[in-house]
């Protein structure tokens, strides 16, 4: 079996929900109230991801976070 690792970017909305987006595999995301079930579910949803787009499939690149300040 091999490994890979990917970053999952969470947040957390106005309701306390955490919502995780993994940025290297279009539209894997996913949500939760805990961490614990978040990092499972993610898991599962990189799997689902996956499978569907195949195990072979090129990845995103991700390349950073950047913060913008705008005068508003």
């Amino acid at each position: 079996m091999r490994e890979r690792t990917y970053t999952v970017l969470i947040e957390q909305d106005e309701t306390g929900a955490l919502i995780a987006r993994v940025p290297d595999l279009r539209g894997c995301h996913t949500h939760a109230r805990t961490m614990p079930v978040l990092l499972k579910r993610v898991q599962e949803a990189i799997k689902l991801c996956l499978d569907v787009e195949g195990k072979h499939a090129k990845p995103l690149r991700f390349v950073g976070v950047q913060q913008v300040r705008i005068a508003l």
